[in-house]
């Protein structure tokens, strides 16, 4: 994240120094218990300062402009200045990263997902009571995706780690008419995903997306899709067959494989995967959709982590491309960067060249 070490030791490097410096959280929420809450958590380790506390949108504008804070945690609902609303001016007037603290409603899913499209660059999912149990399940999270964010401010997104060869055969293009796209999303998803369809169009194969969300999320993000890409997005179902044309978000908090049915037709099968570090896991679709789909092609876009890695060698050991989002051109660079690392892609390419790809190989004609 901080870059190749300049050679002359007398001169700073500023993303160091930035992380020798505590990182300056502004706190925007309308409850003063939650407030209180947030400040001790992050408290509770050095490297964190608490700079200013909003009760609501307007408060946290003027503090964003004034404090310039390195990250900022952002309730959804709040009097005068929601969230969403406070996502977009401060994106135009005073970017900071912007984590979204949302309780599990579909309300707040609805407005989570829409401020993560608007610029925000993570969330937070909490119960609606938000107990003692849930201030701890969530305390090291919150952290953690602080510290991150803090880091990556000012800084471009990693250089893809260099390229090692599959030991399997692999083809870099489909050697079969095309009849599935699975797509591995996470980090910058909410983003990126809808970018990716609108260039990509309508395929006469069905598309297949585990984009990691907890499950009242992956809801709000299909319907939000369909309404705004031009295309026939739902959330996956247990059982549902896969239509061509179709884009299927599969439900959060739940691992779904694809299968065969009898009559020959690709469908879901629900059912948790206890190993998977993640639901809905990106290895998991990818590798039952190598199994059961003729010609797949898989995709992995931008997001933390190595989820599709596993999935993606089993793509290539089966001669199946998989393409992944130039890490440069990512939100967050390290699942491509992983697939790229274990030589689990057949090439790196941004969004749009991504999508012109897909659409030559499987675009409804």
């Amino acid at each position: 994240m901080m870059g190749i070490q300049t050679t002359t030791p007398a001169v700073p490097d500023p993303a160091a120094a930035s992380l020798a410096s505590p990182i300056r959280l502004l706190v925007v929420d309308d409850s003063g218990f939650m407030r209180t809450a947030i400040r001790k958590m992050v408290e509770r380790e050095p490297g964190i300062t608490v700079v200013g506390e909003a009760r609501n949108g307007a408060i946290g504008l003027e503090m964003a402009r004034s404090l310039a804070p390195d990250v900022i945690t952002m309730d959804v609902e709040m009097p005068e200045m929601d969230g969403l609303e406070a996502t977009r001016r401060i994106m135009r007037e005073a970017p900071a990263p912007i984590i979204m603290v949302s309780s599990l409603t579909q309300a707040s899913a609805d407005v989570t997902v829409r401020a993560l499209r608007e610029g925000a660059v993570d969330y937070i999912s909490k119960s609606s009571s938000f107990v003692a149990l849930d201030i701890i399940h969530i305390e090291e999270e919150l952290r953690d995706k602080i510290r991150y964010w803090a880091r990556r401010r000012g800084t471009s997104p990693p250089s893809a780690p260099p390229r090692r060869s599959a030991a399997a055969p692999a083809a870099d293009r489909p050697l079969a008419s095309v009849d599935l796209v699975a797509i591995g999303v996470s980090t910058g998803g909410p983003k990126t995903v809808p970018d990716l369809l609108a260039r990509m169009g309508r395929l006469r194969c069905p598309v297949v997306v585990a984009q990691h969300m907890p499950e009242v999320f992956t809801a709000s993000f299909a319907q939000q899709l369909s309404r705004d890409v031009g295309l026939r997005v739902v959330e996956g179902t247990d059982g549902q067959e896969l239509l061509p044309g179709t884009v299927t978000i599969l439900k959060g908090g739940i691992d779904t494989e694809v299968v065969r049915r009898i009559d020959g037709r690709l469908a879901l099968w629900q059912r948790l995967h206890p190993e998977a570090s993640i639901h809905p896991s990106v290895d998991v679709l990818f590798t039952t959709s190598a199994r059961a789909a003729v010609q797949p092609v898989g995709v992995i876009l931008t997001g933390m982590g190595d989820d599709g890695t596993r999935g993606g060698l089993e793509y290539r050991r089966r001669g199946f491309p998989v393409l992944v989002q130039e890490p440069d051109s990512c939100i967050v660079g390290g699942m491509p960067g992983a697939a790229l690392q274990a030589g689990a892609a057949s090439q790196s390419l941004p969004i749009p060249a991504l999508a012109a790809r897909l659409r030559a190989w499987a675009g409804d004609k």
